[in-house]
């Protein structure tokens, strides 16, 4: 297993960086002007559009045999993985670093920068029918899941990267840090049976698991395996496409997840990596030490001298009149023990 030197992944990330591209509201107004300005290397197509006709773009590039499908935004409210994504298209349509060319030599990999578009606008989970596409993998009622659905079979990939927010709940278990990166190798049944697809996922994540460790150590968890019969990833595993699911997280400090932006970059491009660069993808049980996911975080706790009295606050985001904003709202009262915060204030009487 190949990991990517650190160094050289910074500099390609500091290079590379899509400015254009900050905070946590991104929509399709942000993302159109540099679909255009994107060379030629990489080939840009509308390939349909949302339930309201915003266009919805495919980016292509690579000539490899290997073929990798990504996208981000399924959940319109959910932009680190795309802001990551296009630092990643930056990096292939401009560094010379030797990683950025033996992907393009090995593999041919399809983006869908935005597969919400309306409910990126509206800055909401679901689409414009209020329909959430992550939990229409069987019906396929929006025209979005459809479309993912089409670009799977006509483009066969050998594996798929689905990239998703998680709130700032989450913790890394057994540690006292948030989870700012968590990783999923889908379930195809309600039994978790290890098949050779979830093996061959779990190994992807393994490499991304050790590049991250030595730069966030302790800050990454893994996500419940639990089967949900209706979820993209556990049905695309069960059909046969490998299914990396990516969870960008809360880092301290950085609620426009842009510190957690680079490290959702460096996993991918590590992921991207391996695949380009692994023919045994049988080394997976070293997932298994990643620690769990766990609900213990609040964004604000206030308190008295310990938990026993304490009042639990989380951010709720949302757009208002054209305006993103955040509200601290009231979550939970009373005994908080086992609970941490990003931040902390002394109660008022």
């Amino acid at each position: 297993m190949e990991i990517i030197n650190r160094e050289v992944l910074n500099r390609a990330y500091c290079f590379q960086k899509e400015k254009a591209l900050f905070g946590k509201w991104i929509h399709y107004a942000h993302i159109s002007p540099l679909l255009e300005n994107l060379s030629d290397r990489l080939t840009v197509a509308c390939i349909g559009s949302s339930e309201k006709n915003t266009p919805i773009h495919s980016v292509k590039f690579g000539v490899g045999p290997k073929r990798i499908l990504i996208w981000t935004q399924m959940h319109g409210n959910e932009s680190t993985g795309t802001k990551a994504l296009f630092d990643f298209f930056n990096c292939i349509d401009n560094s010379n670093e030797a990683i950025f060319k033996s992907i393009l030599k090995e593999c041919t990999i399809l983006c869908i920068p935005m597969l919400n578009p309306d409910g990126s606008l509206n800055y909401t989970r679901v689409n414009q029918n209020e329909i959430d596409l992550n939990r229409d993998a069987v019906d396929r009622k929006a025209k979005e899941s459809r479309l993912l659905r089409e670009v799977l079979e006509e483009f066969n990939p050998m594996f798929c990267f689905n990239m998703h927010d998680q709130r700032t709940i989450f913790g890394v278990e057994g540690t006292e840090n948030p989870a700012t990166i968590s990783f999923l190798a889908p379930s195809e049944e309600v039994t978790r049976k290890l098949t050779k697809g979830r093996i061959e996922t779990m190994n992807v994540i393994v490499s991304m698991n050790a590049l991250l460790q030595g730069v966030i150590p302790n800050h990454i968890g893994r996500y419940t395996d639990e089967f949900y019969p209706t979820a993209t990833g556990d049905n695309f595993q069960k059909l046969g496409y490998n299914t990396i699911l990516i969870e960008a997280g809360h880092y301290p400090g950085d609620y426009d997840r842009e510190e957690t932006r680079k490290f959702n970059f460096f996993a991918l491009v590590q992921g991207v990596y391996h695949i380009a660069t692994t023919e045994d993808f049988t080394d997976y049980k070293s997932y298994f030490t990643i620690p769990n996911n766990q609900k213990n975080f609040f964004d604000v706790i206030d308190s008295h001298e310990n938990l026993s009295e304490a009042r639990g606050y989380l951010y709720v985001d949302e757009v208002v009149g054209g305006a993103f904003i955040s509200v601290l709202q009231l979550e939970k009262e009373g005994d908080l023990t086992g609970y941490s915060a990003h931040s902390t204030i002394p109660l008022k009487k």
